[in-house]
């Protein structure tokens, strides 16, 4: 999860340098909105097995991957809680393409610290479901396997992707705005 926050972070520090030269009008971060939601319907697009050519997304993160994983082999064994913590940090950079599309969401808030919050709760959301990965293999490996999940899935992530692309759908947004004016 740490992981997560520092790349919401950099992906925050990217997201105000590319939008810079275009912040005066907010075109700059209309347009990262478009590209999350584009990054996410193909995630989306990909989980549901209608786009498999996504998977290529995912390697983009391998030329780093390929630098950190050496320092995450060196700690295993894992032995102690300050092995585990470290092989945890290394951990979070391996390539993921529903990690980029958080990333893709993250770049989107406009601010760091909300950049980098926005992973942590990514992070923090996905803790469960990577803990119960080995209690729950048996459910996981059939669920995986049926294409309505995958496609159930995939076809919620595209929602999300819509929220994204058009913010004035989102039920909370609305909310906001209604208790505001």
């Amino acid at each position: 999860m740490i992981s997560y926050a520092i790349a919401g972070a950099l992906a925050g520090i990217i997201e105000l340098i590319l939008t810079m030269p275009l912040s005066h009008d907010g075109q700059g971060h209309r347009l990262l909105q478009l590209l999350s939601a584009a990054v996410m319907t193909g995630a989306g697009l990909y989980i549901a097995g209608w786009f498999p050519r996504f998977a290529y997304i995912e390697k983009a993160g391998t030329h780093i991957w390929k630098k950190i994983e050496p320092f995450g082999r060196k700690l295993i064994p894992v032995k102690n809680c300050t092995q585990a913590f470290f092989f945890g940090i290394v951990w979070g950079w391996l390539p993921c393409g529903l990690v980029y599309s958080g990333l893709t969401l993250a770049a989107t808030t406009g601010d760091i610290v909300k950049s980098s919050l926005t992973m942590l709760s990514f992070g923090l959301g996905t803790l469960p479901a990577v803990m119960g990965v080995g209690i729950m293999t048996g459910i996981l490996a059939r669920l995986s396997r049926m294409q309505y999940f995958k496609q159930t899935v995939g076809l919620l992530m595209i929602a999300l992707a819509l929220i994204a692309a058009m913010p004035w759908l989102n039920p909370y947004a609305l909310t906001i705005h209604l208790r505001n004016h």
